[in-house]
């Protein structure tokens, strides 16, 4: 054998490696992503086969949330101090026993410890997942695809869990287990073939044992614990931000985080460097990376409510009617993955933030009849948006949206690790997840207020109009619910675009990283080294 023939054997065998390590990951993260929407449209099932009332009822979603945006920084640092493969695959494992213990709850308590359970895997694995990326993927066109296939997966994770929920939710009973079981017991094969397989495919970091910031780690995930939580309640109908338990618990989530910076800057090891913030490259990373996320949730969550409530689609349609978002998503992640090579990733990702608030925009100019004639005619089986056309009215906008996700994911997961020490890169990851976490539920708290605030009006009007033609209060105020639906949606559609908006300024005028620095490692102004 020559040394060419050996050499490219050695080259095409590392490849194949590589890519069966990004296999891993990808899956792994498209896992703990779609899972905070996949048992959505299994709710109401869920809540009649356990008797759990509707008050509850979200805790299966809020939970998860809690957990995960809660303990990200905490899984972020864990995996810097104690090997990023083997808190990766722990984190593989919590989730999957969770999964297990979720798709056979008896009660309530079990289901919602299960949600919780789950969201503590998802936080241990999704930083590592990241940050095994960036040590075990070359920097350069090598990491850049890799970059952009997680990305996708993180961006196209929503919309494949809709679709996998409404068909899995759907399904008859299998071995005796009801669909929405599914859902979860899903999970539990995925999890454990990708834990078991890590250590063939994927590189063990340093580790750092001994250096855990034991206070920062308590008062900054009780800190995120308390805002994650007040908004999500603040974004509720039955909540709002005046309700007593929403104010205490910012409250007391900022007083938590004031107490956590104090320690961070005063402890030889920090759960949070503040270095992690000093390059104005990355800062501006992590804030637009909670500002997309905080109208992209929104989009999905009033969008998914529209097509159902009032363009009439079922679960599983409305799961389908996402489809292109994941199509597009992808196609935009791999187009930026390649320009990102020859293009800064300041142009990139500004194109894509402004494609994105077109998108809402368009979505804000939604409208259907909302005379007293149009409801009433609900109850003959029509809806207020049979004349709303899919292919038309929707479809341009996801796709836009979703292009312009992709081109916004893949620079900017790439700037906010990017020169970041190889100690810090698992705590780097783990604010970026962090800041899409805490976006999310901010943004869903500010978007539902104000379609809250808009869609009141018209409800109240609509419900007296409706009242006077002879409908009774209870179906004539379920009428006009739907009926302001719409003014409510389109206000936060158009709220959500200024958000991306001001994303799309600071990208602009702040994202200053030229695209030759992204084919370097090591930290800003040290010589580039290859790590893994």
């Amino acid at each position: 054998m020559t040394d060419t023939q050996e050499t490219e054997e050695q080259s095409s065998a590392k490849e194949l490696h590589l890519g069966w390590a990004l296999v891993l990951i990808s899956v792994a993260q498209l896992m703990v992503v779609l899972d905070a929407s996949i048992a959505n449209i299994a709710l109401p099932f869920i809540g009649n086969d356990l008797n759990i009332d509707d008050a509850n009822l979200t805790w299966i979603v809020t939970g998860y949330a809690l957990a995960f945006g809660g303990l990200l920084l905490l899984g972020g640092r864990l995996g810097d101090l104690y090997g990023r493969r083997r808190v990766f695959m722990i984190g593989l494992a919590v989730f999957a026993v969770a999964s297990f213990v979720g798709g056979f709850a008896q009660n309530e308590a079990m289901l919602l410890s299960s949600r919780g359970l789950q969201g503590l895997g998802a936080a241990l694995a999704s930083p590592a997942a990241l940050a095994l990326i960036t040590t075990t993927f070359p920097a350069g066109p090598a990491r850049n695809r890799a970059f952009a296939v997680y990305a996708a997966m993180s961006g196209a994770g929503a919309a494949v869990g809709l679709i996998l929920g409404g068909w899995l939710t759907g399904l008859d009973p299998i071995l005796g287990l009801e669909g929405w079981r599914l859902t979860f017991l899903i999970n539990v094969p995925i999890g454990l073939t990708a834990a078991f397989l890590a250590p063939r495919f994927l590189h063990e970091s340093e580790s750092h044992p001994g250096e855990l910031d034991v206070p920062g780690a308590i008062t900054g995930t009780f800190g995120l614990l308390g805002l994650v939580y007040g908004f999500s309640r603040a974004g509720e109908e039955a909540h709002g931000w005046g309700d007593t338990w929403t104010i205490a618990s910012l409250a007391a989530g900022v007083a938590l985080l004031a107490a956590f910076a104090f320690i961070e800057s005063r402890v030889a090891h920090p759960l949070l460097p503040v270095r992690v913030f000093a390059n104005r490259t990355r800062a501006t990373s992590f804030l637009v990376m909670a500002l997309v996320p905080a109208a992209m949730f929104a989009m999905f969550y009033f969008l998914s409510l529209f097509i159902q409530l009032v363009v009439g689609y079922s679960p599983l349609h409305t799961g389908f009617a996402f489809l292109p978002f994941s199509v597009g998503i992808v196609f935009g992640a791999g187009l930026s993955s390649t320009l990102i090579n020859r293009i800064d990733p300041r142009f990139i990702a500004g194109t894509g933030t402004l494609m994105a608030a077109a998108a809402l925009f368009g979505f804000s100019r939604l409208e259907v009849p909302t005379s007293t004639e149009a409801l009433l005619a609900i109850g003959n089986g029509s809806f207020l948006g049979d004349g709303v056309n899919y292919w038309t009215s929707i479809f341009p906008f996801i796709m836009l949206m979703s292009v312009g996700m992709g081109a916004v994911f893949v620079p900017l997961t790439l700037t906010a690790v990017h020169h970041l020490r190889a100690e810090d890169s698992g705590i780097g990851s783990g604010v970026l997840n962090t800041m899409q976490q805490v976006g999310g539920a901010l943004g869903l708290a500010i978007l539902g207020t104000v379609s809250l605030h808009y869609a009141d009006g018209t409800k109240t009007a609509l419900a007296r109009d409706l009242v006077a033609q002879g409908v009774p209060a209870d179906a004539a105020g379920g009428l006009a619910f739907i009926g302001s639906f719409t003014e409510g949606a389109t206000a936060a559609f158009l709220v959500g675009a200024v958000l991306i908006s001001i994303g799309s300024a600071a990208i602009w005028l702040f994202l200053n990283v030229k695209h030759e620095e992204l084919a370097t490692d090591g930290p800003e102004g040290g010589a580039p080294v290859h790590v893994g």
